[in-house]
């Protein structure tokens, strides 16, 4: 799967540490993934939910949130926020 981007892994976690093994993993996994469905996804992280259009990533034992969307015929994953779950449960991200 090619993730678009990392980048935000990045600047995500310069401002939140901890993340970074989390984040890493999850990345690592994301990239070697030949995912064609969310049922596949759910195998890799099964506490991935489906949130349409988007796929939301528990990472960090729910500590993390990574909000994607995902186009399994092109084989893209596009990260569209990183957050903590405090950020998550008030609602951020979803304005968009």
């Amino acid at each position: 799967m090619h993730v678009v981007s990392h980048k935000a892994i990045r600047l995500f976690c310069e401002e939140y540490p901890g993340a970074e093994s989390a984040m890493d993993h999850w990345y690592r996994v994301a990239k070697r993934a030949t995912w064609t469905s969310f049922a596949e996804v759910k195998q890799s992280f099964n506490t991935a939910e489906l949130v349409t259009p988007y796929v939301v990533f528990d990472i960090g034992g729910n500590k993390y949130r990574l909000i994607a969307e995902i186009h399994f015929s092109r084989d893209v994953l596009f990260i569209r926020w990183i957050m903590t779950h405090k950020e998550y449960m008030k609602g951020a991200g979803k304005e968009s």
